[in-house]
This record gives structure tokens, C-alpha cells and sequence, in this order.
């Protein structure tokens, strides 16, 4: 009598059933576009690789399917599966890439209410250790050595010697080198714009001489159009992170200490950060290096912040090399226009 009477009614057994949410939730093939089109850029870089990894390995599955150990094993398959480098330290790094581009996607589901915080499985699992980097100034005699292989060998030596240098002047990150476009200098000045990790940009300043090769490799390298990569080959094709690669490569071929230490451009980095602490402190290394403002730090950081002033007589003394903001009290006051 009651199936007749639902019949009667036009209403199935099917239409009485609890709603099917597993239908509304949406796959990782489905779910991962989506965060990945509203993330910054400089996040979006870095978790590209293991969201395609996720996709390869749970692509059909609804987020909601997952369980902690099923985030355990993807941090380990991510470990076991990393790309090998010659800074590579067994893949730990890898391992806490994977763990927070998992965590941005169930931050991102929480938001929306997809996931209720409570079944997030990310949440039951410890972020991977992270491992006491190796990486130290670089020896004054090593740095020569290695300035001097970069500048006299392989197969573009003059554009490797400007990477090389920009990176030791500036302390950039390689995101910032790459992101370099002729509208990012400032030859008045002597500045240039780097847009580095956390999408944040910074003008930093540049010896004029370095500032003349940069200017130059833009002209000369193909359309000096504003938007274009100022680093480039011979052939004017816009250099990738495997140049970096392919430099590196050639110098540990040449010096035994770089192959056997792994030192990378990141050393790069450090060596001139540590110089500018040694020798201005640490506010100037601070605001040299480009780092956000953190309470761990310290209030007293926020009264004693450098500025670029100080940034640029850091640069001075590192160079050898007057600059157009260093010497003496400054011949005109800045305004926006400077900066364009």
C-alpha cells in the first residue's frame, strides 16, 4: 500500500534516501584547479608539483575519502619520489612541500565548507621535521675560485658572470632573478624591482656597473618590450631554474669543494647576508635580505628597522662602488616617480 501510494504520488523510493553528498564533493582532479587559480603566484610554484603528484595518485577520489594515514603515506611517497639534486638531503624537503600543499587544500575545503574542520585529515598529522640546513657563507677564497670558472668557462660565461653577480649584490632569491623584466630597472637610481617569495617585491639596490650589463643583456637579447625576462641566452631565449642547474653542474666539474658540499646559488645568499650582518648588523641584514617584519624578532625591530639608505651603503662598501643614494645626504628627495 505505501509503494502504491508513492507511485500515485510521482515519488520514488530513491527521492525518500538521504541526499547523496559524496556527489557534491568534489574530486581532487576537480578541487585542485580550483585553489590552484586562487593561491598566489610564488605558492602556486612551489605546490604545483605535488598537487600533480596528488592528482596522479588520488585524482578520482573525493577529498573527503582521505584519512590521516593516507596523508602519512603521501608525505613519504613524496620523500621517496623527489628529485634528486645535488643539494638534495633525502628528500625532507619534499616531504614538507607535500605535507603543506595537502594543508592548503583542506584549508581551502574547510573555507568553503566542504570539509568540516573536524574531518580534516591533516590536522591528526605532525608537519615533517625540518632538517638543520647546511648551507654557510661561502670562503672568501672558494667564492674566487668559483667566480672565476663561471666567468671563463661554458657556453655563455658573460650572461652566467651577470647572474653570478646580481645574485652576490642583491642576496635575491632565484624567483627574483627570474622575474626580472627591463621595466624592473631603474638606471636613474640604480635599482632594481625583485618580486620573491610570499609575491612580495622589493626594490633593491645595484652597482652601476652591474646596472650598465643589465641594461645591456636587455637591449641586446631580444625585444627590450617591458615585459619580457631580462636574463636570456645567446639566442635570446628566456632562461629557466635549469640554467642554475646547468651552472652549478659545471662549476663542481671545475672545484671539488662546490660538488662535494652541494653549494648552490642559495649559498650565494648567505654569504653576502652574513657579510652585512657582520659588518652594518642586524637590521641592515634584515631589510638587506628582504624579510617581512616578525614579532618574533623582537619589538625592538620595528624601532630600529633599516631602510634603503643603509641597504644601499651596505652595497657601496661591498662593491667598492659609489651609488646614486649612498653617498653623502641624498641630492633629492624621493617620490613615486623614482620607483616607475
Amino acid at each position: 500500500m505505501a509503494r502504491l501510494f508513492l507511485k500515485r504520488m510521482g515519488i520514488s523510493l530513491a527521492d525518500l534516501a538521504e541526499p547523496d553528498l559524496q556527489r557534491s564533493t568534489p574530486t581532487f582532479t576537480d578541487f585542485i584547479p580550483l585553489v590552484s587559480s586562487t593561491v598566489p603566484l610564488g605558492t602556486r610554484r612551489v605546490y604545483t608539483p605535488y598537487w600533480r603528484k596528488l592528482s596522479e595518485s588520488w585524482g578520482s577520489l573525493h577529498i573527503n575519502e582521505i584519512r590521516a594515514t593516507d596523508v602519512s603515506w603521501f608525505i613519504e611517497h613524496a620523500r621517496k619520489t623527489a628529485t634528486v639534486r645535488r643539494s638534495s638531503r633525502g628528500g625532507h624537503s619534499a616531504a614538507q612541500h607535500a605535507y603543506r600543499a595537502l594543508k592548503c587544500l583542506y584549508r581551502y575545503a574547510t573555507w568553503n565548507r566542504i570539509v568540516d574542520p573536524q574531518d580534516d585529515p591533516t590536522r591528526l598529522v605532525s608537519r615533517p621535521k625540518q632538517v638543520r640546513s647546511n648551507r654557510h657563507a661561502i670562503d672568501i677564497n672558494l667564492l674566487s675560485e668559483i667566480v672565476e670558472v663561471v666567468s671563463t668557462t661554458g657556453n655563455d660565461p658573460a650572461l652566467d658572470a651577470i647572474i653570478m653577480r646580481l645574485h652576490l649584490e642583491t642576496a635575491a632569491r632565484r624567483s627574483g632573478a627570474l622575474g626580472l623584466r627591463p621595466r624592473d630597472l631603474n638606471p636613474r637610481l640604480s635599482l632594481v624591482n625583485l618580486r620573491e617569495k610570499g609575491d612580495l617585491d622589493r626594490w633593491q639596490p645595484v652597482s652601476p656597473t652591474l646596472m650598465t650589463h643589465l641594461q645591456h643583456l636587455a637591449q641586446s637579447r631580444g625585444d627590450p618590450d617591458a615585459d619580457i625576462q631580462v636574463l636570456r641566452t645567446l639566442n635570446g631565449k628566456p632562461i629557466t631554474e635549469r640554467r642554475y642547474d646547468y651552472l652549478w653542474d659545471r662549476v663542481g666539474r671545475h672545484i671539488d669543494a662546490v660538488r662535494a658540499l652541494g653549494i648552490s646559488t642559495h649559498w650565494l645568499r648567505h654569504t653576502t647576508l652574513t657579510w652585512v650582518e657582520r659588518n652594518f648588523g642586524y637590521a641592515v641584514a634584515r631589510a638587506y635580505a628582504g624579510h617581512a617584519a616578525s614579532t618574533r624578532s623582537g619589538v625592538t625591530l620595528t624601532y630600529v628597522r633599516a631602510g634603503i639608505r643603509e641597504v644601499t651603503e651596505a652595497l657601496a662598501a661591498l662593491t667598492g662602488e659609489s651609488h646614486p643614494l649612498a653617498p653623502g645626504p641624498l641630492s633629492h628627495q624621493l617620490d613615486h616617480k623614482d620607483f616607475r
